[in-house]
């Protein structure tokens, strides 16, 4: 048994520290500009250096440029990827045939992984992509587990195969979709989508017979949540994908939260490495009650299981589990007292959980003193003001730069 990459976002140098730190084997990040999210915080310099960083560590970096492009794009495209080969991604993600031919042309060395918004679904396509330069392919969302081992056992011996395990989910295929543009004019297949499917829409039913006679449809006081989906998640059905010989797990999410990327890259991480030591004992459920910490939706197993699946839209619309929040991040550990940059209120009697890399227990305690970052002044609460705001307390074991606390709101 083959033990898998473990794939996870960034959307900043910070937030590749944090995810490599977390168990990531290798990371995605891309420029604003021509991967697909165009609210990244990563221009050219910033990725040259994460991707100096990953390599120092023994850890890979695929860079998306996975836009469809129009034609006035090309130049900067053309630009792009020659830094990509001079900085020396690992891979470089593409949906559109037209950058998977320039990418052949003008960098060679680029290895070529083939964008979820391709919308493979069989070892056909695999095949068509494959022998035109695809070293990887990264799989529909949409597939279920028979077809996915059908497309295991045909595919060529030597082309990889990714799927995603968690994250967002849309209720377009593969992502697709021209809601946004139509609604907003933000084109979700150029990195900018609003995200219109998560909207509250207030729909009406018509009497035919009697036009302008409109009955409300309504789930409650928010309006319908109609297009807006869960998160995918298939900490469960883990055992399965892993023994279908899979390449790589991948985690959705480059804009989301430091916190965020903790909490799932290290539960799947530890789910992971206990199955392939044991995989008679894999029990689930202690990884679920992890990931549900910081969930930012329902979840879903979508289509994996049965594709008669009708538990898929979030209708309720919420964004946040209420109970657990971003509480802050060690910036230097002391015995005494260890510097945090916050991210929410902080006081004495909180209840913090610091996040530990590699286990799937948390340490958990009270905060019973707090000082002042520049002052070393005793104080009682304190609130974030300004970014990198930071605080010292004392943290009951060991910890490290970047290791996350998760503060408890209930």
């Amino acid at each position: 048994m083959k033990k898998p990459e473990l794939l996870a976002p960034a959307g900043s140098f910070e937030k590749a520290k944090v995810a490599f730190e977390y168990g990531a084997d290798s990371i995605y990040c891309g420029t604003s500009k021509l991967s697909l999210r165009s609210r990244v915080e990563i221009d050219d310099n910033e990725l040259e250096k994460i991707i100096d960083y990953a390599h120092s560590i023994g850890k890979k970096v695929y860079v998306p440029l996975n836009i469809y492009a129009r034609d006035s794009m090309y130049e900067d495209i053309k630009n792009q990827i020659k830094m990509l080969e001079k900085v020396k991604a690992d891979a470089v993600i593409v949906s559109d045939g037209g950058i998977v031919n320039m990418v052949k042309e003008i960098a060679p060395s680029l290895e070529i992984h083939i964008s979820t918004q391709t919308n493979v679904v069989s070892y056909h396509s695999s095949k068509f992509w494959y022998d035109n330069g695809a070293k990887r392919i990264i799989l529909a969302r949409e597939l279920q587990k028979d077809e996915l081992k059908e497309i295991m056992k045909n595919k060529p011996e030597d082309l990889e195969m990714e799927m995603f395990i968690h994250g967002a989910i849309c209720y377009a295929y593969s992502g697709r979709c021209h809601l946004s543009d139509f609604l907003a004019g933000r084109g979700a297949n150029l990195g900018d989508c609003a995200q219109s499917c998560r909207w509250a829409y207030n729909l009406y039913l018509e009497e035919k017979n009697n036009p302008g006679n409109m009955m409300p449809v309504e789930q409650d006081e928010n309006g319908t949540y109609i297009l807006s989906s869960k998160d995918m998640c298939l900490i469960k059905e883990l055992p399965e994908i892993i023994d279908m010989g899979i390449d790589s797990l991948k985690i959705e999410g480059r804009l989301k939260t430091e916190y965020y990327l903790a909490t799932i890259i290290n539960t799947y991480r530890v789910a992971i490495d206990e199955y392939m030591k044991n995989p008679k004992e894999y029990d689930y459920r202690k990884y679920l009650t992890e990931l549900e910490k910081t969930k930012t939706r329902g979840l879903t197993t979508f289509y994996f299981n049965d594709k008669n699946n009708k538990d898929i839209q979030e209708y309720e619309g919420k964004q946040y589990n209420p109970n657990y929040e971003f509480g802050g991040k060690v910036q230097e550990y002391g015995k005494e007292k260890s510097i945090i940059e916050i991210k929410n209120r902080l006081q004495i009697g909180d209840t913090l959980e610091l996040i530990i890399p590699n286990k799937i227990e948390v340490c958990r305690f009270t905060i019973d003193k707090l000082w002042d970052a520049e002052t070393d002044e005793p104080i009682e609460f304190v609130n974030p003001g300004k970014e990198g705001q930071k605080v010292k307390l004392n943290i009951p074991v060991e910890a490290k730069e970047n290791w996350i606390l998760r503060r408890e709101k209930c």
